[in-house]
């Protein structure tokens, strides 16, 4: 059985309709994800169909996207990149470099068009992700740093969303990747000692960070930050 499947999405820039694939759904079970949440697949990887690439114009999407366009918006798009768009079909099974490119094409879509600083974000921390499986190090945290910057925006813009002690939780953790450990300990330590927080999976995850944070910290000859020397988690 082929692991895609086609569906027909209609392009919210130009409006014409056009086919993208997807994956299968009984293939999208990760067989392991980094703490971060960055997922590995032991076939195809869902990831690379994620963005939607518009054949004739170019409007690279997710279906975190709007829905619609207005005209500022439209203009501003094909003024950036449509009116220099050599039609390409991303719509068939996309190479490792091929995912790379649409969501490039995604992130500078995005940008152009005023899209959420959270999709955005997401956009960010995926691209890092595409790095990370070639094992670009360097690449990866250049992007890993980017999407930080990106979340602490959606915290600062979106504080009382549901989904604060996750956004918490990968802010924390995008800052002891970069080694930012001073940091990284801060936005665990809110995660784990906001009472208001009842989400008990981030609650157990920024504590298990916490002590990774010290065990990396203590093996590099690193002082620890005041917070781990008054408190245990």
């Amino acid at each position: 059985m082929d692991p895609l499947y086609q569906i027909t999405v209609q392009c919210a820039c130009c409006e014409a309709s056009f086919k993208t694939s997807r994956v299968r759904p009984s293939l999208k079970r990760a067989i392991r994800s980094d703490s971060d949440f960055c997922s590995y697949f032991k076939t195809v990887n869902p990831d690379y169909y994620v963005v939607r690439v518009c054949p004739f114009c170019g409007f690279a999407s997710t279906e975190n996207f709007a829905d619609k366009l207005n005209s500022k918006q439209k203009e501003a798009y094909y003024e950036k990149i449509g009116n220099h768009w050599a039609a390409k079909d991303y719509g068939e099974e996309r190479t490792e470099q091929e995912a790379m490119e649409c969501y490039k094409l995604s992130l500078l879509t995005a940008q152009t068009v005023g899209e959420s600083i959270r999709v955005i974000a997401g956009l960010l921390h995926h691209i890092a992700w595409l790095y990370r499986y070639q094992g670009n190090k360097e690449q990866e945290n250049r992007f890993l740093a980017y999407a930080l910057d990106a979340y602490i925006k959606v915290f600062e813009t979106e504080r009382d969303s549901l989904s604060n002690a996750r956004l918490m939780y990968l802010i924390g953790e995008l800052n002891r990747r970069l080694r930012n450990y001073h940091e990284a300990v801060r936005w665990f330590g809110r995660v784990i000692n906001d009472k208001k927080i009842m989400d008990a999976g981030m609650i157990r995850a920024s504590r298990e960070m916490w002590q990774a944070v010290r065990e990396e910290m203590t093996n590099g000859g690193l002082d620890l930050p005041e917070e781990m020397n008054e408190n245990t988690v």
